[in-house]
């Protein structure tokens, strides 16, 4: 069953079971009201009856004259002597009084129904004044007409319930076609995911939690294909990455195996075929780092490190190859920092960095360590041309260099070790003119 129609099932059974309880409640409680109701109806009428009688008489021999009175009140009424235990007057037919006397209690004055046969009378007694003549105005209204008014007030009460109903199923229906029209488009859009057509994917019109839903699947949906993207940009630049040593290596392996080259020109193929070999060695080692960071395969140790040690290895480590360049290095720690992570590998990422830095800058490269908003931040930046906006987004990418790049993959292994260590890396310009890669740490 779709959605939209357990919904509907679901709200109009709560509206039904609703209406049942309520309808039940009222139907229990109308009749009630209306017998008391009537009670006092009845009271006050008889208490007008009694007060015209006790200023006109005193005595049994004159009220008895004015039975006649009584009759003209078009009321349901019995005269009763309390002391004689007996029905002076009614204007209810004798059959009826007579069947009340014989199967009610007259004298029980908290009676306040009286049965006979299949009818009921809800009754309202007064005494006249003064008390010492014992006699009692007893005012009668058959249960029947009230159960009349019982069950035309429940009609009334139903039809309003049917109306209310009708109008509540519609607005459900509305609201639940609101909700879930944009969950179906929803799913349309995820099966353009499945099959893999990201282009036709569109932003889904919804409000709340499905919208909040829809804008996740819309951001996942281009984030797979950038990913998809990127894994095929991977694929055609590893291949050519390896594809050209591997045809370097094999065309000088094929001109020695067919003596096709001079001793001098053999001995210079065998130094390029051992440089391309170490070149492709690498290529492929730093491949297989990468997988493992970003695989998470290889463990991890969390150390408590000290900044400026760090820094130390770096510089020392980097030392010869700047001397060699004749590039200055500079290094500024500002207090003693610490951060957490693997040593070994965040070391990797500042070395891949600061290579990048002397392999790029001219004069000059410069480390600097400072605590900035609760975090570590450690500065790399040379002097050298700098990164083309261009290529600043994509930096970070595997097989993505910029001039003098070697395999392209040591800013990417830079980054996921960073980012494995719970820290982020963004690049931008220098004020030495070059390139700035900045390295924020939790504390």
């Amino acid at each position: 069953m779709k959605l939209q129609y357990q919904l509907n099932a679901a709200f109009t059974a709560l509206l039904l079971i609703i209406m049942a309880v309520t309808g039940y409640v009222v139907y229990s409680l109308i009749l009630n009201l209306l017998i008391q109701d009537e009670q006092r109806q009845l009271e006050q009428q008889g208490e007008i009856l009694v007060s015209v009688l006790d200023e006109a008489f005193i005595s049994r021999e004159n009220l008895m004259s004015f039975n006649e009175f009584l009759r003209e009140q078009e009321l349901q009424l019995v005269l009763y002597d309390r002391e004689q235990n007996t029905v002076h007057f009614s204007t209810l037919p004798t059959p009826v009084v007579t069947g009340l006397f014989m199967n009610n209690d007259f004298n029980n004055q908290n009676q306040e129904l009286w049965a006979f046969g299949n009818e009921k009378y809800v009754t309202s007694r007064i005494l006249i004044v003064p008390q010492s003549l014992g006699l009692e105005l007893i005012l009668l209204t058959p249960l029947q007409d009230l159960q009349i008014v019982q069950q035309d007030f429940i009609v009334r009460m139903l039809i309003v319930f049917l109306i209310g109903a009708l109008v509540a199923i519609g607005l459900s229906y509305f609201l639940t076609r609101k909700l879930v029209t944009p969950l179906t488009s929803l799913k349309f859009q995820l099966k353009k995911i499945e099959n893999r057509n990201f282009d036709e994917i569109q932003p889904i019109k919804a409000s709340g939690e499905v919208k909040e839903v829809a804008q996740s699947v819309y951001e996942m949906a281009n984030e797979l294909q950038r990913y998809i993207s990127t894994q095929r940009t991977f694929f055609q630049n590893a291949s050519h990455e390896l594809k050209t040593p591997l045809m370097t290596i094999q065309g000088y392996a094929e001109g020695i195996k067919e003596k096709v080259f001079s001793e001098q020109e053999e001995e210079k193929g065998l130094e390029v075929i051992v440089s391309e070999v170490n070149r492709l060695k690498k290529i492929i080692n730093e491949m297989i780092l990468l997988a493992k960071l970003e695989s998470e395969e290889v463990s991890y140790h969390n150390d408590k490190i000290a900044v400026k040690d760090l820094i130390n290895k770096v510089m020392e480590r980097a030392l010869p190859i700047a001397t060699e360049k004749e590039l200055e290095l500079q290094q500024q720690i500002k207090g003693d920092l610490y951060l957490h992570g693997d040593e070994e590998r965040i070391l990797r990422a500042l070395l891949n960095l600061t290579f990048n830095g002397i392999r790029h800058g001219h004069r000059m490269l410069s480390i600097t360590a400072d605590k900035q908003n609760e975090q570590i931040q450690i500065t790399i930046e040379d002097d050298g041309e700098g990164i083309s906006e261009e290529l600043m987004p994509h930096i970070f990418h595997r097989f993505v260099k910029g001039k003098n790049g070697e395999t392209g993959l040591g800013l990417a292994i830079a980054r996921a070790i960073i980012e494995q260590s719970n820290g982020k890396i963004e690049v931008g310009k220098s004020k030495l003119g070059g390139a700035k890669f900045t390295l924020n740490f939790p504390t």
